[in-house]
């Protein structure tokens, strides 16, 4: 069962790694995918908390969240093994399509093939966002999450305060003014 648990894992974030064309922000649709839709290792609630972490902290999203996927799913080795199997695929075709891209650079086709990718990329993450407005929408209400968006995006791209802050202030606020919903699971006297 434990083998069989490892290459589970190793197989969903090889697909991730593979997959993932575009970096963090293609991969966190798939990532979603695969351990919230298809393998039931995470809830909703817990995806998006531990993408807000992830986000917070430096280095690249994929690997942390993998790393801490793995880690709860399969111990130390199911940490090491995700990890992994979503850094190597990037390995290899970084050097691989790097070669590739140098010597062939100016044919019109080799520029074409990376521009073909923008469009599926921006509808994973058009889905991404609905599925995360929908999950706010239900949980804050649509003035309060309206309010959270324009908010931190005004900070965001218009005064330009790095997004670890405003997620780790929304962090900070979450964990000074607890929702209604968190008071509703305390036991009752």
């Amino acid at each position: 069962m434990f083998i069989a648990n490892q290459r589970t894992l190793f197989l969903a974030f090889l697909r991730i790694g593979l997959f993932g064309f575009g970096g963090g922000p293609a991969m966190i649709p798939l990532l979603y995918q695969e351990v919230v839709k298809r393998y039931c290792w995470l809830e909703e609630e817990e995806f998006t908390d531990i993408l807000a972490i992830g986000n917070a902290l430096p280095g690249l999203i994929i690997t942390k969240m993998a790393g801490y996927i793995g880690y709860r799913v399969g111990g130390v080795l199911g940490c090491i093994n995700t990890v992994l199997a979503v850094i190597l695929p990037m390995l290899m075709v970084m050097v691989l399509l790097l070669g590739l891209f140098k010597r062939y650079q100016d044919l019109s086709w080799v520029y074409g093939m990376g521009q073909a990718v923008v469009p599926v990329v921006m509808i994973m993450m058009a889905q991404l966002t609905w599925d995360f407005w929908s999950k706010s929408r239900s949980t804050l209400g649509g003035l309060i999450s309206l309010g959270m968006i324009f908010v931190s995006g005004g900070l965001i791209y218009f005064l330009g305060v790095h997004p670890a802050w405003v997620v780790g202030a929304l962090l900070v606020a979450a964990l000074a003014w607890p929702t209604a919903s968190a008071h509703s699971k305390e036991p009752r006297q």
